[in-house]
């Protein structure tokens, strides 16, 4: 059965909703996020709205009229007539798949046939990895490329055979982390790490032909929030980095998850430096469902400093307990 079917008839009562929003101060900016806390039938259900502009969630809707009894299905519809982008869409859907879960009393895995795996994770850094490497040996890493990345430094990084995926970020618009398509930085990259992962590549403008020989390596984020961006791709796409928050919906990102699946691409979790529950459900999707690849599902610790003693570390045990 498909998995949006198993999920698509759970029961869900909701009483009404609450707002909580987190704040955490970072080298000269403020992260913020805002979780949607469904309440109904003695129990709550949590979402996280990802939103990285901060004075998005100054404004955000108290007052949706949710109460009722629905079908997971029927609340889905119902929310499509309230114009949420996706990273807002997806804190109400991921509240209300975790409300209806913990009512009914299972887990995401017991609703739909499948069994939690200890989730193998990487650390997702623009910084030097050094100290991360002093505190943990064994640590994996998902690499920002810069502009600045030279061959002596690419050959440095290659050698400690830790760099799992390089992200070269060509699809974000206006940011700090933009890089600017570059075809001979695309073949260096290429050249210098044959075996890993090369995440949001330009494929246009000499990009992809600077890439020959990396296709099954080429992986894409940024503009992926439904199955039919994955079809739109010029290229047969081999790896996927699977960001719940972008795809808005529970059922969109189920069928892309399946989709994948039955044509062999390889996936991995992506985080949005969550502050909240939203960390615990991107781990629990990684556990199910892509729990070997190299997920930049790192517990929030990693994001909230430096390398330190303590640090839990790879893999991640499975989740336990009910909800999502």
């Amino acid at each position: 059965m498909p998995l949006w079917d198993q999920l698509a008839g759970l029961d869900v009562r909701v009483d009404g909703y609450a707002l909580q929003r987190r704040e955490l101060p970072r080298d000269g900016w403020t992260r913020v996020t805002t979780t949607v806390v469904l309440d109904g039938d003695g129990e709550t259900g949590e979402g996280e709205d990802v939103t990285y502009d901060a004075a998005a969630h100054d404004d955000f809707p108290a007052e949706l009229m949710l109460a009722g009894t629905w079908s997971l299905d029927d609340l889905s519809c119902h929310l499509d007539g309230f114009e949420l982008p996706d990273y807002r869409r997806w804190a109400f859907e991921s509240a209300a798949l975790d409300l209806a879960l913990r009512q009914a009393g299972r887990s995401l895995g017991d609703a739909i046939g499948r069994s939690y795996r200890p989730v193998r994770f990487v650390a997702s850094t623009r910084s030097d990895v050094g100290p991360w490497l002093e505190n943990n040996p064994e640590l994996e890493f998902k690499l920002d490329a810069t502009q600045d990345w030279d061959e002596p430094l690419m050959r440095r990084l290659a050698a400690l055979d830790r760099v799992r995926v390089v992200d070269l970020k060509a699809y974000y618009r206006g940011t700090q982390v933009d890089l600017a398509p570059d075809p001979v930085l695309y073949r260096a990259i290429s050249d210098a790490f044959p075996d890993t992962v090369i995440e949001d590549a330009w494929v246009e403008d000499g990009c992809l032909e600077a890439l020959r020989g990396a296709e099954d390596r080429l992986s894409f984020d940024a503009p992926i929030h439904s199955l039919a961006d994955v079809d739109a791709l010029p290229i047969d796409v081999r790896w996927l980095n699977v960001k719940p928050s972008r795809f808005g919906t529970v059922r969109q990102l189920v069928e892309c998850i399946e989709a994948c699946e039955e044509r062999g691409i390889r996936m991995y979790g992506g985080g949005q430096f969550e502050l909240g529950h939203g960390r615990a459900q991107i781990q629990a999707l990684a556990s199910l469902f892509y729990a070997d690849g190299p997920n930049d599902v790192a517990p929030s610790a990693y994001n909230e400093g430096g390398p330190q003693p303590g640090l839990p570390r790879s893999p991640l045990p499975p989740p336990e307990g009910i909800g999502f």
